[in-house]
């Protein structure tokens, strides 16, 4: 299958899709992506994977959340990747992976939501209550991830903040960072921050480690009563 709107093929079971230009309700250009079509695609699939690779400056935050929603909703196994930039919009579908993965030269931008507004000082202070509204539900993306506090989250937000692959990896936006790393494996994963933890908080034989180890991956990242 291949979208009329996007590059999206579907094969052996894994559906590939681009994201490779703005996240728009209005498609003006072919590299532009709806969320409307990009659901049409993913709700007739029935793979099992869907691999997302993305670089783009973001977009509509309507557009996105969709997206963002129409991924996670789906049964299959999701991967985002970022290939280049991961912006406003952009990060936000970044974070539906069940694996977040930043290439070690690419970059993501988060920032609260902006709009444009005129008229009196109640049209711009009504304005002002929906935008944190706004910014406060698309933010919940980064909170069902995030390895650090609401007052970090916020000052990145505030800052409209451009994050390396490594901080999105020590943040709980991304997963892994993959790159030029011995034997092409990933500079940094979930697998390795758990054992660089867990050798570090105690020394403990090597039968035992792994041992202790496994258990810790396998429990990582569930919450309570899982």
């Amino acid at each position: 299958m291949r979208s009329k709107y996007f590059m999206a093929s579907e094969q052996d079971g894994t559906l590939e899709i681009l994201i490779y230009g703005d996240i728009t309700s209005w498609e003006w250009d072919e590299s532009d992506v709806s969320s409307y079509n990009l659901a049409q695609v993913i709700g007739k699939s029935d793979a099992g994977r869907i691999h997302v690779k993305i670089n783009s400056y973001g977009g509509e935050v309507s557009e996105g959340l969709a997206i963002y929603n129409s991924l996670k909703n789906h049964p299959a196994y999701v991967e985002t990747v970022c290939d280049g930039f991961a912006c406003s919009a952009a990060s936000i579908v970044f974070m539906a992976g069940d694996d977040r993965v930043m290439n070690d030269a690419s970059l993501m931008m988060i920032h609260h939501a902006w709009t444009y507004a005129r008229g009196n000082a109640q049209d711009l202070r009504k304005a002002a209550e929906d935008l944190e509204k706004i910014s406060n539900t698309a933010a919940e993306a980064y909170r069902r991830v995030m390895a650090i506090d609401e007052e970090k989250l916020q000052e990145l937000l505030e800052n409209e903040s451009w994050i390396t692959p490594q901080e999105a990896f020590t943040y709980g936006f991304a997963t892994a960072v993959e790159g030029e790393g011995e034997a092409g494996q990933p500079l940094y994963s979930v697998r390795k921050k758990v054992f660089e933890q867990l050798t570090a908080e105690k020394q403990i034989p090597s039968a035992v480690e792994e041992t202790g180890f496994t258990k810790m991956f396998r429990n990582f990242g569930k919450k309570e009563g899982e």
